[in-house]
């Protein structure tokens, strides 16, 4: 029999966008050998990944910095509607938000982002551009955890992909989150069933 006995380590998602990373997690959490369930996605915004979330029939929490006094009370809103799912695990899929202190208190080592470059270069929001801009051969995606910096944590995992001449952003990003979408479930499983050992700037699975 292909299924697993013991009971499926909770996690959340955090998403902002289309949803295609969430609906990668999503389809190896229903394999029945995976290790882990989704409890709930968090957005901070209208996107993709509620609809996506909806159809699975996971709940979905909004949680807008727009309706808070400030980033910090919305990061401790964050973190409290996070906590009340008891995740084992946070995984950052396309959120556009820099998580605060108590995000990272709460969870420390335990939030998972997945970024579309070889980090340590070309770190942000623009990655992929820059990573074209630059003239670079090879680029790819890092699965890391989430430390205080911008895409600063560990390195967990990276895959390659090669850079065209005739690339677009837009080329190029749609091989490298055909890429993600294989690399950060497969992370997410891992650091799930076997969890990570930190040495400063190094990580590696257990």
């Amino acid at each position: 029999m292909n299924s697993r006995t013991a009971p499926r380590a909770p996690i959340v998602v955090l998403a902002s966008g289309t949803g295609t990373l969430l609906a990668a997690i999503l389809r190896r959490s229903q394999d029945p050998a995976s290790s882990f369930q989704i409890a709930a996605v968090v957005v901070d915004r209208d996107c993709g990944a509620v609809q996506i979330a909806r159809d699975a029939g996971v709940p979905v929490v909004t949680c807008a910095l727009a309706d808070h006094p400030d980033r910090a009370a919305w990061d401790r809103d964050l973190a409290a509607q996070v906590s009340s799912f008891a995740p084992q695990w946070i995984v950052t899929a396309g959120f556009m938000k820099i998580l605060g202190p108590a995000m990272l208190a709460g969870f420390a080592q335990r939030i998972v982002n997945s970024h579309p470059a070889l980090l340590p270069a070309f770190p942000g929001a623009h990655g992929v551009a820059d990573a074209l801009a630059y003239g670079v051969k090879v680029t790819g995606c890092t699965v890391h955890l989430v430390d205080d910096g911008v895409d600063t944590g560990p390195i967990l995992a990276q895959g390659t992909v090669e850079v065209y001449p005739d690339d677009t952003v837009d080329s190029l990003h749609e091989r490298i989150k055909t890429l993600e979408r294989d690399l950060l479930p497969d992370v997410v499983e891992a650091v799930v069933t076997r969890g990570v050992v930190t040495d400063g700037r190094k990580a590696h699975l257990k």
